[in-house]
């Protein structure tokens, strides 16, 4: 049987969604696990993330129809928030805080909730609008660029737009 994108991608969920259960079951007192558990997450979370925004949506976006482009669209704006709000604030918390734990409650409810949605709507698109061929074609190559210089460099960027980010800002308070 061929690899598909999409089953690789819907088993980085699931073990996301187990990272996010073992971070919400912290207490304030876990500041290091908190920490260690984070940088897991994002260690899964951003390339997976920044590989569907290069290569899965935009090939995903040549090929949609009108109802394609709002699953799309509404991807890239579930991308955007936590990508530009939500870790930036995790990193600016204090990790053995309620505040930590509150943003960390979030950013698992907004990618479980991205993931559902990716999967109920955008995959089920996908299979109509790539060949079995293609989607084994976008496995191998998210295999192969998971493990290239390319990805480390794009984990680089990522995780220092979210320092960079986190500087000076105060999660407590309203938007």
């Amino acid at each position: 049987m061929m690899n598909n994108i999409l089953t690789t991608l819907k088993k980085e969920h699931e073990d996301l969604k187990g990272l996010f259960d073992d971070i919400n079951a912290t207490t304030d007192r876990a500041g290091k696990t908190r920490i260690a558990l984070l940088k897991k997450i994002e260690d899964a979370l951003i390339p997976h993330a920044k590989w569907e925004e290069l290569v899965f949506y935009p090939a995903f976006k040549a090929r949609a129809g009108h109802e394609e482009l709002l699953q799309h669209a509404e991807a890239i704006q579930e991308h955007r928030a936590v990508e530009l709000t939500v870790l930036p604030d995790i990193h600016a918390c204090d990790p053995e805080s309620r505040q930590f734990a509150g943003c960390a409650k979030v950013l698992a409810e907004f990618v479980t909730h991205h993931a559902g949605e990716e999967e109920k709507s955008m995959f089920k698109s996908a299979k109509k609008l790539f060949s079995t061929e293609e989607l084994a074609e976008f496995d191998d190559a998210y295999a192969k660029w998971k493990k290239s210089a390319d990805c480390k460099a794009v984990m680089e960027e990522a995780k220092s737009k979210t320092e960079a980010a986190a500087k000076g800002r105060d999660p407590t308070a309203p938007g």
